[in-house]
């Protein structure tokens, strides 16, 4: 069969076509990272409920858990019953979370509707992107993938703003349901153009090369290699300690810098900006270096981000704004690498179920960063102790990317 001819997409042989399945997942990806801009719900919702500090990180750290939970188990049902229906389904709920989060009169009732039905949504719809541009670029599968959810990365530029100036006229619950209706709209939209290629599609200029590698090279079991645990342990600190300093974005800066709300909230926007450029950054680095050098250089980032912050006093807000843009771009870098070294690492195949299973190491992260961060500051009343813990963390992340995420290590475990 000749594949350059009867294979198309959007009307356009698939070699061309396939790129415009990219903007069409960044925007899809954009409408559901708008989980990062929950900083800008917080303060509005911490006065209207009475919440604290840990309250009010709750359903941050549900909506996080419940995404990390669904992706394993919607990455078996990709293949089997398609992207689209995968895709609108998880469209849909993430829409009724936040319409039904506008009616929450407590802090219960809006974990339960943001957290865990807006974050099952997310779940379910988050990997479909990933797992078709991923089969559509077999040959620059790090790339495609970190250009792809640099909608997720940069979804704070537009939606925290957003959120901020609709909360300014219309008050925090007409905000919920207004942009819950628009991301279910549009998810729904481009559902409907998500597809996967033939099974072993391969772009025709990059057939030998492709198939330079046999299926044999790759661990028949992930959760019987030991590169599995390396990137698991790897992937959950950096999600820890980047989701840890995320939550708390705005709050640092109005409660260490005292800067103004609004500063603190526009700030959310530039940070975006630096976790978007990192994923086909460091989507890039990792198709091009070896997975534990890249590793490495992101914890090193991460600590130079926590001295700052140790550092940091009232009015030094270049200290604040470089601490966090470094901690945005980890995460997001991470975000990008851990697909992508899934990708390199395990069977191309088998990447949809692989990567929700890497997954759940980002679940462990949300979970474990954000509680603790949230009691840290009740306990110490201050959120300067908890950039201790996660420079800590980066130093043990450095020494286990040396000697775990190497790709010697993918032999079985015995």
């Amino acid at each position: 069969m000749n594949q350059r001819t009867t294979v198309t997409i959007f009307g356009q042989p698939a070699e061309l076509g396939r790129w415009y399945l990219i903007p069409l997942g960044m925007v899809m990806l954009l409408c559901l990272g708008s989980v990062y801009s929950w900083s800008i719900f917080r303060s509005p919702l911490e006065k209207e409920l009475n919440l604290t500090a840990t309250e009010s990180l709750l359903p941050f750290t549900v909506v996080l858990v419940f995404y990390a939970l669904l992706m394993p188990i919607t990455g078996f049902y990709i293949p089997r019953i398609g992207p689209r229906l995968v895709a609108a389904i998880g469209g849909m709920v993430v829409g009724l979370g936040y319409v039904l989060a506008s009616f929450a009169n407590n802090i219960w009732l809006l974990v339960i509707s943001y957290g865990g039905i807006a974050g099952t949504g997310i779940g379910i719809a988050y990997g479909v992107p990933m797992a078709v541009i991923a089969r559509w670029f077999p040959e620059r599968k790090g790339l495609a993938v970190g250009l792809t959810i640099i909608g997720f990365g940069l979804s704070p530029l537009i939606t925290a703003p957003l959120a901020n100036y609709l909360i300014g006229v219309y008050t925090v619950r007409p905000t919920l349901r207004f942009l819950g209706i628009i991301f279910a709209v549009i998810v729904l939209g481009i559902a409907t153009m998500m597809k996967l290629p033939p099974k072993d599609w391969v772009p025709p200029r990059n057939r030998v090369a492709n198939s330079a590698r046999k299926p044999s090279a790759y661990p028949q079991n992930i959760l019987a290699s030991r590169s599995f645990y390396g990137l698991w342990i790897c992937y959950g600190i950096g999600s820890l300690a980047g989701l840890s300093a995320i939550g708390i974005s705005s709050p640092v800066g109005e409660e260490l810098i005292r800067i103004d709300g609004t500063v603190a909230a526009n700030s959310v926007s530039l940070f975006a900006v630096f976790n978007g450029v990192s994923r086909p950054l460091f989507g890039w680095l990792a198709d091009r270096y070896q997975p534990h050098y890249v590793a490495m250089f992101s914890y090193v980032l991460i600590l130079i981000a926590c001295i700052l912050m140790v550092n940091a006093e009232v009015s030094q807000v270049g200290n604040y704004l470089v601490a966090f843009c470094l901690f945005w771009f980890c995460l997001g870098g991470w975000l990008a690498m851990a697909p992508t070294i899934t990708l390199r690492f395990f069977d191309p195949d088998q990447y949809a179920q692989n990567y929700g299973i890497v997954f759940t190491a980002y679940g462990a992260g949300a979970l474990v960063g954000t509680l603790v961060m949230g009691q840290m500051r009740d306990f110490f009343g201050t959120y300067t102790y908890v950039f201790y813990p996660i420079g800590f963390l980066a130093v043990v992340g450095i020494i286990s990317a040396s000697l775990l995420l190497r790709q010697g290590s993918l032999k079985q475990l015995p």
